[in-house]
């Protein structure tokens, strides 16, 4: 409805055009609008102005996208962040909203236009050129908006690592006692195995109110054994438990099932080996090795087959007397 509001009729504060409008328009009567102090029309007057402001910074923004038919590579943001915080009026906040809501369309969209499988995990096959300024933009309009910085931390180091460290400095800078940036500091550092810079970025946030306990017990597992399954667990599980975005979350739940699968297909293996030991060959079913999976407990299905910490059957690798995840499994394939 506001957006139907021609601009012309926002006249002088005096006139009181605008605020009669608004007020007919929210079934508000005559006579009780009479009522209404000069004060409180003067506020009406001020967030009528901003809604029209956001209202039509967005419409500006839609009309200069690119062509649908354009391709990926050509994209660009029309609006940087400093422009946006200048046209925004005083209305930050929504605009970073409007901001972080298209980041996530963006991913989502390439996402569903990708040919192939895609691994949550990597997202660097997807070409997101507009996601770095567009989490720029959100994060710059709303320093205190806590969820674009996690993104970036996660997505973003797939393809440019330098962008999501800025980001999330900069995040760490306007919120300096936000523990959970430190945290997202710290697995960009990990990812890139810096592991001591990993560990000051969990040090420091362990110093900071508010900071659970494992963020000190980070710093030292970083120390010792920063490169470690154990460690990368540790990482992904608290990663999980803490994010809000539900791509990032499945993201780590897919992480902590392929460390639980690497896990798995090791003591595979030793069983396929002993079995290869006493038999003189690999063996060519599942079923052959039932009573070795049977002894140490590991799930099978009907036939035999040992199951993935997703449910799906591990795959014998029978010439190899190896084992492989099966690419319809939820588990990562590596």
């Amino acid at each position: 409805m506001i957006g139907a509001i021609d601009i012309s009729l926002l006249r002088s504060e005096e006139d009181g055009g605008a605020v009669d409008l608004v007020l007919h328009l929210l079934g508000v009567s005559k006579v009780l609008a009479g009522k209404i102090a000069k004060r409180d029309r003067a506020l009406l007057f001020t967030v009528l102005i901003g809604l029209v402001a956001v209202y039509s910074l967005s419409r500006w923004i839609d009309a200069h996208r690119p062509a649908a038919n354009q391709g990926f590579e050509n994209e660009e943001l029309y609006l940087n962040a400093a422009t946006a915080k200048r046209l925004s009026l005083g209305f930050n906040g929504l605009v970073a909203d409007w901001y972080w809501m298209r980041s996530l369309q963006y991913v989502g969209g390439k996402i569903v236009d990708y040919p192939l499988h895609l691994q949550l995990d990597n997202m660097g096959q997807l070409n997101l050129k507009l996601l770095t300024p567009l989490l720029d933009a959100a994060t710059t309009l709303d320093p205190q908006f806590i969820e674009p910085y996690q993104y970036a931390a996660v997505v973003l180091p797939d393809f440019d690592v330098p962008a999501a460290i800025r980001i999330v400095r900069k995040g760490v800078e306007a919120n300096p006692s936000e523990w959970r940036l430190y945290h997202h500091l710290g697995f960009i550092y990990w990812q890139q195995k810096d592991f001591q810079t990993a560990g000051e970025a969990y040090e420091r946030g362990a110093k900071l109110p508010g900071a659970p306990p494992w963020m000190k017990a980070m710093m030292g597992r970083m120390a010792s054994e920063g490169g470690s399954r154990d460690t990368a667990r540790e990482v992904y599980r608290r990663l999980y438990e803490e994010a809000s975005d539900s791509q990032v979350k499945n993201m780590a739940r897919k992480r902590l099932l392929l460390l639980d699968s690497l896990d798995m297909q090791e003591a595979l293996r030793k069983l396929i080996t002993a079995y290869k030991s006493k038999m003189g060959r690999c063996p060519r079913t599942w079923h052959e090795m039932r009573p070795l999976l049977g002894a140490f407990r590991i799930q099978v299905d009907s036939s035999g087959a040992p199951l993935d910490p997703a449910g799906t059957p591990y795959l014998l690798v029978a010439d190899t007397c190896d084992v492989n995840v099966d690419r319809k499994s939820e588990v990562p394939f590596r």
